[in-house]
């Protein structure tokens, strides 16, 4: 089956011209007025077209397009307005991002070429954000698997920080939500330059002097820095960044294709989900934490509200003590794992991952750790 495309219009006889003109040639389903339209999107969606006509009562085509662009922001749109609605139809154009507007009536190869660039330039955005995405995150994963090897306490933290933005992205379903999660991933990075005792007794809230508090401070900028090297991280890097400013972020980039919304978003996001975690490693309880953090106005009271239903990890887990050998993927360390000289290995709280496995067997093999440790195993 080939890519969908969809034609929405008041008037039922014009879609049946349009399936008999056009249903050789392409996969094509209609719809009669906009609420259909959005309902097979959200139903029977993906299209990579979607083909509307301007003039419609209730919802006209640039509205409709307008709210297909929200609900799917890949699908390439298309209008088909007669020539009395020129002047709307350019308007359109803006408000949801058409690709093409053609004039009614339309000949048949008109419209069939018209629909073919529209596949093309479907095809060419989904090609290169797949690429672009997976090239990224396989980035981001050889990152995060150096930062757990360097700074293990700066590894677990940023997993911390990346299940609460998890749990925010999916209560907010914001645009470009990788953008969020890879930041969550990389927001502890520039960890990677400080002492690991620094870090500990920063993530604790020891009482620091001020030049070492000035030192860890610098941690966001110096990710930022790191990330800055990779193309397409910007908005990443800048998200990074605003999570120990204090007050409300301000000032973010302008990156093309990303709203400054979405990135004070992502930044609000990041600063709760550090904020919260950084409370709750002092052994504050959870309700408590969110109450101190709902009377700081410098956090988002949305999000923080939205955390309250957050179910950790663990709390559909059994804590128990097992041996290195039978640790698998997705358990929990309940306890710090050093070697026999002191070091911090793998800090508590960190959920096991398959390059953290294989780390732990080495050092279990090696007689460099204990071989039992304290984990929640999935019930």
């Amino acid at each position: 089956m080939g890519d969908k495309i969809l034609f929405v219009d008041d008037e039922p006889a014009f879609l049946t011209g349009y399936e008999l003109m056009l249903r050789q040639d392409f996969e094509m389903e209609t719809a009669v007025g906009g609420e259909r339209g959005l309902a097979a999107i959200r139903d029977h969606g993906p299209y990579a077209v979607v083909v509307s006509d301007m003039r419609m009562p209730g919802m006209n085509g640039a509205q409709f397009l307008a709210r297909v662009r929200q609900a799917a922001p890949d699908t390439t749109r298309m209008i088909l307005t007669g020539n009395a609605d020129i002047t709307a139809a350019m308007d359109a154009v803006n408000e949801g991002n058409i690709f093409r507007f053609l004039a009614k009536p339309c000949e048949q190869d008109v419209l069939s070429k018209a629909i073919t660039s529209c596949l093309v330039q479907y095809r060419l955005l989904t090609a290169e954000k797949e690429l672009l995405e997976n090239t990224l995150m396989g980035s981001i994963k050889v990152l995060t698997d150096v930062l757990c090897a360097v700074n293990p306490e700066a590894f677990g933290k940023s997993t911390r920080i990346a299940r609460c933005v998890r749990h925010l992205v999916a209560k907010f379903q914001p645009s470009s939500p990788w953008f969020f999660e890879a930041a969550a991933m990389l927001s502890q990075l520039g960890c990677i330059v400080l002492d690991p005792e620094l870090i500990q007794a920063a993530y604790v809230d020891t009482h620091l002097s001020a030049e070492d508090r000035t030192r860890f401070e610098a941690h966001p900028n110096a990710a930022r820095d790191l990330l800055g090297n990779i193309g397409r991280l910007e908005p990443v890097a800048w998200i990074i960044s605003q999570q120990l400013v204090r007050g409300t972020p301000q000032n973010p980039p302008h990156i093309p294709g990303l709203s400054a919304e979405v990135l004070m978003l992502g930044a609000k996001m990041i600063k709760v989900a550090v904020a919260y975690d950084n409370l709750r490693m002092r052994g504050i309880p959870d309700v408590e934490a969110l109450d101190r953090l709902r009377y700081r106005s410098e956090f988002d009271r949305e999000l923080v509200d939205a955390l309250s239903d957050m179910k950790s990890a663990e709390s559909q887990m059994e804590l128990r003590k097992i041996a290195i050998s039978t640790l698998a993927v997705g358990m929990i360390l309940q306890q710090s794992i050093r070697n026999h000289a002191g070091v911090l290995v793998v800090a508590k709280g960190q959920e096991i991952t398959h390059p953290l496995l294989v780390k732990l067997e080495h050092f279990s093999r090696a007689h460099l750790i204990d071989n039992e440790v304290l984990a929640s195993i999935p019930v």
